[in-house]
């Protein structure tokens, strides 16, 4: 008697971008996978090849002001391959549950009864600013860090943090949000001369930094034509210098 293969969906975060960045774990179950529901970011198109020929892909990456594929949709697509009896991978840049909305999948995994495990990843949020020689934590500098969506509004928690000098502030998603990240920070105090670092495309080939302040990263983001994808850093250890000398393609402001 032929046994039912019982599906189940694996959550796995890709890290920030080069498939070694990625964890053997979250290697080992990509490639066991039926069917992989894939974003944007993360190492996916550099593991494509890898594949066997029968698994199924599917696109749902997001990009700024274009989400071809709700979130809903995202669930019931999972749901419905695992119980069709397949292993289903969601990849995701960064890690699940950072951002990344990996919590509502799970809820919607175990409501319906799907099996569903998490593997974490590298998050974007200290793996691109250490890219580009960039600690969120320093001794003597910052004790903290404070990760927030740029897409979010902006909390009295956030400008909080962006106010306390021994406090990190890193931007996700934020690039659309910088005038209005700035303007709140100026308004409540937040020092014009407060270090800010941008990080583009950390870990590709395509890598740049650009370096400026808070009270100056409206024009310095403008006149350098910064662009997704883009972790912003906040606080002192945004200061060129911090570590070695800063290998940054490109350096604005006063920072």
């Amino acid at each position: 008697m032929k046994r039912l293969r019982v599906g189940r969906v694996d959550l796995i975060g890709g890290g920030p971008g080069p498939a070694d960045l990625m964890t053997v774990r979250a290697h080992r179950l990509l490639m066991e996978a039926d069917v992989v529901v894939a974003d944007r970011l993360g190492p996916f198109e550099e593991l494509r090849s890898q594949l066997a020929p029968h698994v199924e892909v599917i696109d749902v990456g997001k990009r700024p002001g274009h989400h071809p594929v709700p979130q809903e949709e995202i669930n019931e697509l999972l749901v419905r391959h695992a119980r069709r009896g397949r292993r289903v991978v969601r990849l995701k840049g960064g890690d699940p549950f950072v951002f990344g909305r990996g919590g509502e999948e799970v809820i919607a995994c175990e409501a319906a009864g799907v099996p569903v495990t998490v593997t974490p990843g590298v998050s974007s949020a200290i793996s691109v600013p250490q890219a580009a020689g960039i600690p969120v934590t320093h001794r003597g500098i910052a004790s903290a860090v404070h990760v927030i969506n740029g897409q979010g509004e902006i909390s009295a928690s956030a400008l909080a943090s962006m106010a306390d000098a021994a406090v990190t502030t890193v931007v996700l998603m934020g690039v659309a949000a910088i005038p209005k990240l700035a303007a709140a920070a100026l308004a409540t105090g937040v020092p014009a001369e407060t270090p800010v670092a941008v990080v583009e495309n950390g870990h590709t080939r395509d890598q740049r930094t650009i370096r400026t302040t808070i009270g100056a990263i409206v024009a310095d983001a403008e006149e350098a034509q910064v662009t997704n994808p883009a972790v912003i850093v906040i606080g002192e250890v945004a200061r060129a210098g911090v570590l070695l000398p800063s290998p940054d393609l490109f350096t604005a402001g006063t920072a």
